[in-house]
């Protein structure tokens, strides 16, 4: 079975503060899959991220752009959303194979749009409504997923759980 840590995120500032732990973690190469319903809070987890990082600047879903990249000076990532692709030929098309080199951080939100084509994922993050709040169960398929999840259980709140 494959490492897996569990988070409850009662509020929207949980989902950004568990962002913010992500980024601490992140290492160059690392390829995210986020899994979850429309309003499970996937680009709010980024957006915690990615302000965790040093953007001050608008963390927009890329859903009509695709893609977001942001650079930073020890990694850049790019935040994909494929959730309006029709066909998994659509990401060989739009041409972000080059996006997958080993050097930039992919967080991938409807990962399931693009097929068999993308890279696959270090860690997986499956964020679901649970009561008034969501739940986040993130799961690494990795060496570096494994490292990554490991460091982000050190740094997280007692209110979380691993298996």
């Amino acid at each position: 079975m494959a490492p897996t840590f569990k988070a409850a995120l009662a509020e929207e500032k949980d989902t950004m503060a568990l962002g913010a732990v992500l980024a601490s973690c992140l290492e160059p190469g690392l390829t995210i899959y986020l899994r979850g319903g429309l309003g499970a809070g996937k680009t709010t987890l980024v957006r915690g991220l990615v302000r965790a990082l040093g953007h001050p600047g608008p963390v927009r879903s890329p859903t009509y752009a695709l893609v977001e990249v942001y650079e930073f000076s020890r990694l850049h990532l790019h935040h994909f959303d494929f959730y309006r692709f029709s066909d998994p030929r659509e990401w060989i098309d739009a041409g972000f194979r080059e996006s997958f080199d080993g050097h930039n951080v992919t967080v991938i939100e409807w990962p399931e749009k693009a097929g068999a084509w993308l890279t696959p994922a270090d860690l997986e993050i499956r964020l679901e409504m649970s009561g008034e709040g969501r739940e986040a169960t993130l799961t690494s398929n990795t060496l570096a997923g494994q490292k990554c999840l490991a460091l982000l259980e050190r740094r997280c709140a007692p209110s979380s759980t691993s298996t």
